[in-house]
């Protein structure tokens, strides 16, 4: 009865589809991203937490004290009115939810860890930032997070790019409003100093 590997045969003859497969591969695991369900679940996650602390700091009619202390500082000719900012953080944030979604599916090695790093730190500043901002009042202090967060959002639109170019171009539109919302708030702390 003829076998397909002779007993006789000389290990270093064998060819990979002649050894047997059990356990790993010889290059190790397999290395995939998360389930659909626990990528959701940690974007949901980190995104609305961010989102919890920013709307606490909300100079919106619920918080009454802050939106008289906003309404009240000098700010730069160019600032545009409320409802800009309303209307921009939904589209900023769902980039990032379908961004960090995409990342987080990928399938795990260092470019993209590092990505999913940066995205969860991005993600953790914007609502550190309305933080300092709105609830310490700390103009300069969150001028300069505001340009860190510029620098730590290009990273990431850098870093994803090595990994999934589609999260990398969601990520572009945060960085620029980033930029947009650094010169702001260089603009209303110069204004301002005296409130700082």
């Amino acid at each position: 009865m003829p076998t397909s590997t002779p007993i006789h045969a000389d290990p270093s003859d064998l060819q990979p589809a002649d050894l047997p497969r059990t356990g790993p591969s010889r290059t190790g695991p397999s290395r995939t991203g998360l389930s659909r369900p626990i990528a959701a679940l940690i974007v949901a996650g980190v995104l609305g937490a961010s989102a919890l602390v920013g709307r606490r700091n909300a100079p919106d009619p619920s918080h009454p004290r802050t939106r008289r202390w906003y309404k009240r500082l000098d700010k730069p000719d160019f600032t545009p009115p409320d409802a800009v900012f309303g209307a921009v953080w939904p589209v900023l944030e769902t980039g990032l939810a379908v961004g960090g979604y995409r990342l987080m599916r990928a399938p795990a090695e260092p470019r993209r860890n590092a990505a999913v790093g940066l995205w969860l730190l991005n993600t953790a500043m914007i609502g550190g930032w309305t933080e300092l901002f709105f609830r310490k009042r700390a103009l300069d202090t969150s001028t300069v997070a505001a340009g860190a967060m510029v620098v730590t959002g290009a990273a990431y639109v850098a870093t994803a790019a090595k990994v999934d170019r589609p999260a990398a171009g969601l990520g572009v539109p945060f960085v620029a409003w980033l930029g947009f919302a650094t010169v702001l708030a260089a603009g209303i702390g110069r204004r301002n100093e005296s409130r700082s």
